[in-house]
């Protein structure tokens, strides 16, 4: 062992260090096998207690820090580099429900917490926790805090920003900030918790939260929606907010090529209409009313919808099995891209009013460029966030598309910011986009982001590489 090494394993004992090649693999790859590094370490503390000797070990020694939560990232965001002098500090051994306030409607949990378990959590007290994203079985909320996941609830619910209430921080220097506080107003200076969520590990280590429920939804109701075109979808969006207020929880725009991908790759997935259609929405509402009254709302504002020639064709679930279906015609696009092979993907976001035109003028300008191209378009449409993702023609050189890569992405991203968009909306910059942004934000942007980061972290030993 290293001096380094046996200090960390003091600290952390057997179960929280790993330093085997062959065990600590899988935490040196991001989720989609872009990046791979080789840290020095895993270290996986068990305390917050714990993570302050760390971070204080490390600050001593100047050592590199890459904070790691469920590692389900697509933006390379919590891989080490390739120098072997990094450590990745693995939160996952931190998974504890600490407390839950049902009623101040809130539950206090550590960063290593599943996603899914502090859903399950929220249940069992009769509340619900709305984010919720295809990766929940996996991801952990301090990663979801540390890029400002989104998922298929923010039109409702918001962000994970939006989310938050209280943050506990290990910083940089092991100092440990104790900001748990359930409060929804504290007006008492400048809002310290907002600075750690989105910033990516790179000002300090979240280590628990404090975050808002929900009164449970008794009832919800889901239907799939065939449509000429985005702009339909758009004045559907607004005639479904119209009609049924803020029991709108979800509306996730798909293209007809999207669904094509899921039948192709998903043998067992059933089609809901006779024939495709150029664009589809899933839609969803809840409420804590009963169900008849919400799946008579959602009938009607469909038939009005439909006397205004917005809607081709509807299908409403008629059961939870139904409405589960549905679902997993939206959560498997991700997967059957995979299937389908290599693709260049973005995360952008335009103010809501403008999809429609983004998608009609972007899509112009690829084809005009790459002659062939297959538009994997999908995303959350009530909140202006879509994953706007390229397949190669048909039958193509995968590879030298794909090296193309960076042309393809310069038009998307110059378009979305003509339309006032960002490049990129919840899968944070990582070190994919970390070049990318300089041509976007303004020179005063950056210096601001850089001042922020270089008071918390001046040894640059968080997650360096990453977001600057």
């Amino acid at each position: 062992m290293t001096p380094l090494i046996e200090r960390l394993h003091a600290l952390v004992g057997e179960p929280g260090l790993i330093t085997a090649a062959q065990d600590i693999a899988p935490y040196a790859t991001d989720w989609r096998k872009r990046y791979f590094g080789k840290p020095l370490a895993v270290v996986k503390p068990a305390s917050t207690t714990e993570v302050a000797a760390v971070m204080r070990l490390c600050a001593e020694t100047r050592t590199a820090v890459v904070p790691q939560g469920g590692n389900t990232g697509l933006c390379g965001g919590a891989t080490p580099d390739a120098a072997g002098a990094q450590i990745v500090l693995n939160l996952s051994r931190m998974n504890r429900v600490r407390a839950i306030d049902a009623v101040s409607n809130t539950i206090t949990v550590e960063a290593g917490c599943v996603l899914a378990n502090l859903q399950q959590a929220a249940a069992e007290a009769d509340r619900l926790f709305p984010l919720s994203l295809a990766a929940e079985g996996s991801c952990e909320i301090g990663g979801n805090l540390s890029t400002n996941a989104g998922g298929t609830a923010v039109l409702r619910y918001g962000n994970a920003r939006d989310l938050l209430l209280g943050l506990e921080v290990v910083l940089p220097d092991g100092q440990v900030w104790d900001g748990l506080r359930g409060l929804r107003k504290d007006n008492t200076g400048y809002d310290l918790k907002q600075l750690f969520v989105g910033a990516e590990g790179t000002l300090g280590i979240i280590t628990a939260a404090v975050l808002k429920l929900y009164p449970r939804p008794r009832a919800r109701a889901t239907a799939l929606v065939a449509l000429e075109s985005p702009a339909k979808a758009l004045r559907l969006l607004s005639h479904i907010q119209g009609a049924c207020g803020d029991r709108l929880t979800g509306f996730e725009l798909m293209s007809a090529f999207c669904l094509e991908l899921v039948a192709k790759h998903f043998p067992a997935t059933q089609l809901p209409f006779a024939e495709a259609h150029p664009q589809y929405v899933l839609l969803e509402l809840s409420d804590t009313a009963s169900a008849a009254n919400l799946d008579a709302a959602l009938h009607d504002a469909l038939v009005e919808a439909s006397e205004a020639g917005l809607v081709l064709d509807a299908a409403v679930a008629a059961s939870e099995a139904q409405a589960a279906a549905l679902w997993a015609l939206r959560e498997n696009i991700p997967e059957a891209q995979v299937h389908e092979g290599k693709q260049i993907k973005h995360d952008i976001s335009v103010p809501i009013s403008r999809i429609a035109e983004y998608i009609d003028v972007t899509d112009a300008e690829l084809q005009r460029a790459f002659p062939g191209v297959r538009m994997v378009t999908f995303g959350h449409l009530g909140d202006g966030n879509l994953h706007y993702n390229i397949a190669p023609p048909a039958g193509s050189d995968e590879d030298a598309f794909m090296a193309r890569s960076g042309e393809a992405s310069r038009v998307v991203h110059d378009s979305v910011v003509r339309f006032s968009g960002s490049i990129s909306a919840e899968h944070g910059l990582g070190q994919y986009k970390r070049g990318e942004i300089l041509r976007y934000k303004s020179p005063l942007e950056m210096d601001l982001m850089r001042r922020i980061k270089a008071a918390l972290d001046p040894q640059g030993i968080m997650n360096p590489g990453k977001v600057l």
